[in-house]
C-alpha cells in the first residue's frame, strides 16, 4: 500500500454512506474491505490506495474519513446529483466552444454527465451531505467520478488523470464557489416544481371534497364554542383555497433561485475563467435545463450572499405549518369516534393500539404535523446557516442544502400521503352534523335581524337550559311563523349561499 500521510489503521476507515461501504469489526466502514484490485491516487497531501472499481478518487476518500457525520450520503438527494451533472455539463459545452477544452474530453464529460442524468452512477456520490469545506468534497466527488467514467468512455482506465483529469477538465473554469450554490439552488428548483405538482393535487382533493359536501350543514366554530352554522363543504373548500395561495408563493421563488454565479470561480471576480464563460455557461445551462437563468449582476454579492435560501425556506416553512393546522382540523374534527366531535370519517388506515381493539388513529394527519415540524426546524437551521457566513463565502452550504433538500423531499410525500391515503376517502358523519346544527343555539344569530339581539340572548340561555330548539322557541312566543323560521334557518341561508 502507498503513503498514507501518517494515517493510522482506523483514521484510514472510511465512514460515509452505509449502503456503499463495508462496516470493519470497530463500526466504521473500511475503504479497502473486499476491495480486491486498487489504484494508487494521489494529491498533496500523499497516497491513497483506492478500490479499482470505484469512480470516486482520493479526494472523495479523504472526505469519507473527515466527514463521519451524517451517515447520508448525497445520493440521498437524486435531484442534487442531477444537478451538479448539469452544471458539469453546460461547463463542459462552455469550454468546448471557448476553446479552452479539448472537444474530445468535452464530448465525454457531456456524455458521462446524460448517463448521470439518466440515473447511472449515483450510487457512486458517496461524501456524507453534511461535510466542511463550503461543498468542495460534493463538488470533487462528482469530479472525479465524471472524470473516471469519461476515461472509460475513451478507452482507457480509472485513474489516469494523465489524459483526463477531474479538476484540469472536469472543473475547468470553476470552483467549488460558483458550481455549488448553482447545483443546489437547481436541485431546489427541481425539488419545488415536484411539490408544486404534488401540492396542487392535494389541493384538487380538498376542492372536489368541498363539492361533494356543499349541500351538508354543519356548526362552524371559533376559539373551540359553537358558533354559527356554515357547510361541511365551505371547510374543505377552504381548505383548497388557502392550500392554492403557497402554490403561489412557492412558484413565485423560482425564478429569484434561476439567478448563478457561474464563471464567479472563487470569489466573483471570475479568475482562471475567460472573460466569455460566464455567459457561455449561463446559456449552455439553460439549454440542457430548460430552466431559464440569470448570470448575478454582482458576482461577489452572489458568491457570499445566502439571502435567496432563507426565501425558500421561510416560504416553505409557510407552507409546512398551513399544511400542519388543515391536518390539525381534520384530526379535531375526526376525534371521537364517539366521545369526540366525530363530523367526518377519516380512512381507517391501521391498527391504532397494542391494547385497545378497534381504536383507529388519525396517522396520516399525525405524519404530516411532524413533517411540518421538521420543517420548521429546518427554517431556524437555515437562518443560523445563512447568518454565520463570513466575508466572501458562506461555508455553510452544506447544511443549507440538506436542510431545503429534506424538507422538499418530506413536504412532497407529505402531500401525496395526505391526499391518497386520508383526503380522497374522507366521508361525512351528515346524521351527526345534522343534528348538532338543529340543536344548536349557533343559528340564533340568522334571527336577530328580525328579533333583535337582546330576545336572540333570551332565547339562546332558554335554549341552553331547556334543550329546546330555537326554531321551536321563536315560532312559540309568537315572534316568527313557521313559514318565516324555516325560510331563515334554510342551509342556503344559513351558509350564505343566498342573501339572508
Amino acid at each position: 500500500m502507498s503513503d498514507t500521510t501518517g494515517l493510522t489503521a482506523s483514521e484510514q476507515t472510511i465512514v460515509g454512506d452505509e449502503n456503499h461501504v463495508t462496516t470493519g469489526p470497530d463500526g466504521a466502514p473500511d475503504l479497502l474491505a473486499g476491495a480486491g484490485p486498487t489504484r494508487t491516487e494521489s494529491d498533496s497531501l500523499g497516497s491513497l490506495e483506492i478500490p479499482a472499481r470505484v469512480y470516486w478518487g482520493i479526494h472523495t476518500a479523504r472526505a469519507l474519513v473527515n466527514f463521519p457525520i451524517s451517515r447520508r450520503a448525497i445520493s440521498n438527494y437524486p435531484d442534487l446529483v442531477v444537478a451538479l451533472a448539469r452544471v458539469k455539463q453546460a461547463a463542459a459545452r462552455a469550454n468546448r466552444e471557448l476553446g479552452v477544452l479539448d472537444a474530445a474530453k468535452a464530448d465525454a464529460i457531456d456524455a458521462v454527465c446524460e448517463r448521470i442524468v439518466a440515473g447511472e452512477l449515483h450510487d457512486q456520490f458517496v461524501v456524507g451531505v453534511i461535510q466542511g469545506g463550503a461543498g468542495t468534497s460534493t463538488n470533487m466527488n462528482t469530479n472525479e467520478v465524471i472524470a473516471n467514467a469519461a476515461l472509460e468512455e475513451l478507452g482507457f482506465a480509472k485513474g489516469d488523470y494523465a489524459r483526463l483529469h477531474p479538476i484540469d477538465d472536469v472543473n475547468r473554469s470553476q470552483s467549488t464557489n460558483d458550481v455549488y450554490p448553482t447545483a443546489i439552488k437547481l436541485a431546489m428548483v427541481f425539488g419545488v416544481q415536484r411539490l408544486i405538482t404534488e401540492h396542487r393535487k392535494l389541493t384538487a382533493s380538498f376542492r372536489a371534497k368541498g363539492h361533494e359536501f356543499a349541500h351538508v350543514l354543519k356548526v362552524g366554530r371559533t376559539q373551540l364554542q359553537d358558533a354559527v352554522p356554515m357547510t361541511l363543504g365551505q371547510e374543505f373548500t377552504g381548505f383548497a383555497t388557502t392550500l392554492a395561495e403557497d402554490e403561489d408563493r412557492l412558484s413565485e421563488v423560482i425564478p429569484w433561485m434561476n439567478e448563478i454565479n457561474l464563471g464567479a470561480t472563487a470569489i466573483g471576480t471570475g479568475i482562471t475563467a475567460d472573460p466569455r464563460y460566464a455567459d457561455a455557461v449561463r446559456r449552455h445551462l439553460e439549454q440542457v435545463t430548460g430552466i431559464p437563468h440569470e448570470t448575478a449582476p454582482d458576482l461577489i454579492e452572489a458568491t457570499s450572499d445566502a439571502g435567496i435560501f432563507m426565501t425558500l425556506s421561510g416560504t416553505l416553512k409557510r407552507s409546512a405549518v398551513k399544511l400542519s393546522k388543515i391536518c390539525n382540523d381534520l384530526r379535531l374534527l375526526s376525534s371521537g369516534p364517539q366521545a369526540g366531535l366525530g363530523e367526518i370519517h377519516l380512512p381507517a388506515r391501521q391498527a391504532g393500539s397494542s391494547i385497545m381493539p378497534g381504536k383507529v388513529n388519525p396517522v396520516i394527519p399525525e405524519v404530516v404535523n411532524q413533517v411540518a415540524f421538521s420543517v420548521i426546524g429546518a427554517d431556524a437551521t437555515v437562518t443560523a446557516a445563512a447568518e454565520a457566513g463570513q466575508l466572501q463565502l458562506n461555508a455553510f452550504e452544506p447544511v443549507i442544502a440538506h436542510s431545503i433538500l429534506q424538507s422538499l423531499a418530506w413536504m412532497t410525500n407529505a402531500c401525496r400521503t395526505l391526499r391518497v391515503n386520508c383526503v380522497d376517502g374522507i366521508t361525512a358523519n351528515e346524521a351527526r352534523l345534522a343534528g348538532q346544527v338543529a340543536s344548536s343555539v349557533g343559528v340564533v344569530t340568522a334571527l336577530t335581524p328580525y328579533i333583535g339581539y337582546a330576545e336572540a340572548a333570551a332565547l339562546a340561555h332558554t335554549a341552553l337550559t331547556t334543550n329546546a330548539s330555537i326554531a321551536e322557541l321563536v315560532v312559540g312566543r309568537g315572534l316568527m311563523s313557521v313559514e318565516e323560521v324555516a325560510r331563515v334557518l334554510s342551509p342556503e341561508r344559513l351558509s350564505g349561499a343566498v342573501p339572508a
